[in-house]
């Protein structure tokens, strides 16, 4: 697959400029980025990161085979192809899909599993174009829509709206899930608003269309009906607001499925489908010639060099970066391993040490990076976020942002509130908060506080936040908020006039420490879609270049600050 992606990403050659004579410094590759593989830190660091990596792929593929071996056999025998082997056909033959929030609904209903919350989604290329794929995975309670499932549904069309996208729907679902309507069904952000979105983006020329493989009940019929154009299999897509045991129930007619919202009826007579497909691989067919016939056409708002691969192995990351937190790392070793020729240009290379701020390519896309080297201190918070450095220029230049998270948070102390480490932190934060070029961030550590604001964290709209194995996320450490909420205690007993002993402080820290370790867990934060998927550091550049090539398929916004406080 990555292979693929290679291929894909790839851009034309064009004519090469001029070289540029050498000066030290001049690329990441002449600051001592070849690490010492024999040494104990970098062997452990391999060993722990390996060992996350590991167990990512491990669940991974669990999550791949869907709702189990009995439904996977009934799915099959009823003449459809599983969900991932519909995707694989669908896209262009031995071109990527970008899978996205793989881990949605893990572990988040206790013992009943939701693979991958029910429905696949990602980013695959369809005769050419770069398309949102939304597929329903009937064997996972025969496809119906869990709080999560429409949550990562919607979440997949809010990328395609923010990238321009055009959707693919490839519909085998029974509706709401009803012992959790009421979390499904009444909100803004529950099941209506995916029709919602599919209106606004057709009013915004972004292409729908929907392959109607298995049922489409209830709500559920307005996927294809509202769609721009739709695909129905004979004897095996159906299309009703109401399905047979809800007419008998209402008006006592029986009726059979097939009779009641069949292709037949729908090409034939009622005109609710466009397309009328003998199995699934047919309607595949046509979904590609529908895409073929969009007249599509990519004009993006930025240069493209031809790729140069790194000159550092990726699985160096490995051993660089590892699983403990607490011991430190050059963010620019990172950086040598995922961008082209490993070259960078840093700018102010020698103010705020805590901040590594530059330009770079990334398969030819042209990408400016932030990258924490630890506690954002007030010079490093400045130099991200001063009107005239380095996020505003890339706003100015149209050049996409990559934030590179490990952030413990802002500086806190009397002499760096007096050095207005608030107002600063605040400037970083409204740079992140109004640049309207592409954003994408990558937690390669940890994400905790203020630091997650500064950096791009879900709140900021990045347009895709992936997460390493080994990433954090929390308002603070287990050990910190332990302390806090001891402190706290140990005063108010105090003022009780009470004791509060050592005893007392480990029963109170013991399980604050164990639920913040579990919240602050990558696989916590996937299943609830606080990102868009759980990614092996070695695939860091491959999914950063799929990424920055969807994202340019919607043009850049002009960028337009708020005040920032002096």
């Amino acid at each position: 697959m990555w292979a693929a992606l290679r291929l894909a990403l790839r851009p034309c050659a064009r004519a090469a400029a001029p070289a540029l004579r050498s000066y030290h410094g001049d690329s990441v590759a002449t600051l001592g980025t070849q690490p010492d593989s024999s040494s104990a830190v970098y062997q452990e660091n391999y060993e722990q990161m390996k060992a996350l990596v590991n167990q990512l792929h491990e669940r991974a593929q669990s999550i791949r085979l869907g709702g189990g071996e009995k439904a996977r056999a009934r799915h099959i025998s009823r003449g459809k192809l599983l969900p991932r082997e519909r995707i694989d056909n669908l896209i262009d033959p031995g071109s990527p899909f970008l899978e996205l929030s793989q881990f949605a609904g893990y572990q988040l209903y206790g013992d009943e599993e939701v693979p991958a919350g029910g429905v696949i989604t990602g980013i695959g290329r369809v005769s050419g174009v770069e398309c949102m794929i939304v597929a329903n995975d009937a064997t996972v309670k025969g496809g119906s829509y869990y709080p999560v499932t429409v949550k990562k549904h919607l979440r997949a069309q809010e990328i395609a709206m923010q990238n321009r996208l055009p959707c693919i729907y490839l519909v085998d679902s029974g509706g709401a899930n009803l012992p959790r309507q009421a979390e499904v069904f009444p909100d803004r952000d529950h099941f209506g608003r995916i029709f919602y979105n599919q209106a606004v983006m057709s009013s915004k020329s972004i292409t729908q269309i929907a392959v109607v493989m298995g049922s489409c009940t209830a709500g559920g019929a307005y996927v294809p009906a509202m769609a721009d154009e739709n695909i129905i299999v004979r004897k095996q897509g159906t299309i009703f607001l109401g399905g047979p045991p809800l007419v008998k129930a209402a008006t006592g007619e029986e009726v059979s499925a097939e009779d009641l919202g069949g292709a037949d009826l729908h090409c034939r007579k009622s005109g609710v489908s466009d397309y009328y497909a003998l199995d699934d691989n047919h309607a595949l067919h046509l979904a590609r010639k529908i895409v073929r016939s969009l007249n599509y056409q990519k004009k993006m708002d930025v240069t493209i060099e031809p790729s140069e691969d790194p000159l550092f192995p990726a699985d160096e990351l490995y051993g660089i970066v590892g699983a403990n937190l607490k011991r430190n790392f050059d963010v620019r070793e990172v950086i040598a391993r995922i961008v082209d020729g490993s070259r960078f240009n840093e700018f102010k290379a020698l103010y705020g040490d805590t901040l590594v701020t530059g330009f770079a390519r990334i398969f030819g896309y042209p990408v400016g990076i932030v990258g924490n080297n630890g506690v954002l201190f007030s010079e490093s918070a400045k130099k991200a976020s001063t009107g005239a450095h380095f996020i505003q220029l890339c706003c100015q230049r149209n050049i996409p942002l990559l934030f590179l998270q490990n952030i413990t948070g802002f500086m806190v102390g009397r002499d760096y509130e007096a050095e207005g480490i608030a107002k600063d932190g605040a400037k970083m934060v409204t740079a992140v908060a109004c640049a309207n070029v592409p954003k994408i961030t990558v937690i390669i550590g940890g994400s905790y506080g203020a630091g997650n604001y500064g950096m791009c964290g879900r709140a900021y709209s990045p347009r895709f936040l992936y997460l390493w194995p080994n990433a954090r996320i929390s308002v603070m450490g287990g050990e910190q908020a332990a302390n806090v909420l001891a402190t706290v205690a140990k005063d108010q007993r105090a003022r009780e006039g009470k004791q509060f002993s050592s005893a007392d402080e480990a029963a109170l820290k013991e399980p604050i420490i164990k639920r913040f370790e579990e919240e602050g867990n990558p696989y916590y934060s996937s299943a609830r879609l606080w990102d868009d998927g759980i990614i092996d550091p070695v695939d860091t550049r491959l999914v950063l270049g799929l990424s920055l090539s969807a994202a340019l398929n919607a043009p850049i916004q002009k960028t337009n600050f708020g005040i920032l406080r002096m």
